[in-house]
């Protein structure tokens, strides 16, 4: 990975923090984008402490703010490097409805619209530095998900129904990027990790707090749940891979609504009027 550029969200701590030390292990220049400037910081430190890798750089961004990310994403365009993989990681999971500042419901645009949103921003300099990755960490909650009207679906919903839509989203987003990028050397993946134990399950999560503290030492190290998003990053067997479904290291199948490509298109088209990438609908 010498001389490639990554860039990690959710990457101060769990899942992200360990894709992050493992690229930079390789050698790779890393970019940690976390909501936290004080532990994105704190983390930046320590990746360059263990690894001996002085390339470790952070950016600070809100996915709750559609702004914040935005502003990531000028940041680091201003930095004028490549980018060679995208690892759209940084996930949330809430009990409780609340919309965000920019009007939709929580767990959905931290997880699935601001990823879209930096994935969009960010997508030139992907093609501009192609071989390129990108790589969605969605979860196998992903089966229980299911989408109709999209902009429905952003606004309304809490707690693991909430969680499984925005899984969903992530999978149906991979696959319409693969097909909109044929061609581009952008290749784009998703991948479950498993069940990690992860700073997510710290969270208020409702009737589900007891089990998870029960689940918890049954659960994969935030290692053992990087090592899929690391090889998807990094391997050279996957350089013209796209389009598909990983559980861990292993390609595997998702559910049957992610792969309706009707579905797919509408999700792409409704995200980008969300995100105000394109503007609102007619009538």
């Amino acid at each position: 990975m010498e001389g490639k550029v990554c860039l990690v969200t959710g990457a101060s701590s769990g899942i992200g923090k360990a894709t992050a030390t493992g690229l930079a292990e390789m050698g790779a220049t890393v970019y940690l984008l976390c909501r936290n400037e004080a532990r994105c910081e704190s983390t930046m430190t320590e990746i360059r402490n263990k690894t001996g890798n002085q390339n470790i750089h952070s950016l600070i961004a809100d996915f709750e703010s559609f702004k914040s990310v935005r502003d990531a994403a000028s940041e680091f365009l201003s930095a004028k490097v490549k980018l060679h993989v995208l690892v759209n990681n940084a996930g949330l999971f809430k009990a409780a409805h609340s919309l965000t500042e920019d009007g939709f419901e929580t767990t959905f645009q931290v997880n699935y619209l601001s990823h879209f949103l930096l994935t969009n921003l960010l997508l030139g300099i992907l093609v501009e530095s192609a071989p390129s990755r990108i790589i969605n960490v969605t979860s196998i909650g992903h089966f229980q998900g299911h989408i109709g009207d999209p902009y429905s679906c952003s606004k309304a919903g809490s707690g693991m129904g909430a969680y499984s839509n925005s899984k969903l989203a992530q999978v149906l987003f991979t696959y319409e990027l693969a097909r909109r990028m044929r061609g581009s050397g952008v290749t784009s993946n998703c991948v479950h990790p498993g069940t990690v134990a992860t700073n997510i399950w710290s969270r208020p999560l409702g009737g589900l707090g007891f089990i998870s503290n029960v689940a918890k030492p049954f659960m994969k190290s935030p290692n053992e749940g990087a090592r899929g998003v690391i090889y998807l990053s990094s391997s050279p067997d996957l350089q013209q891979v796209s389009g598909n479904y990983f559980d861990g290291i292993q390609q595997a199948s998702s559910s049957q609504e992610s792969y309706d490509e009707s579905l797919q298109a509408r999700l792409w088209e409704a995200s980008e009027i969300m995100c105000g990438l394109k503007s609102n609908r007619s009538g």
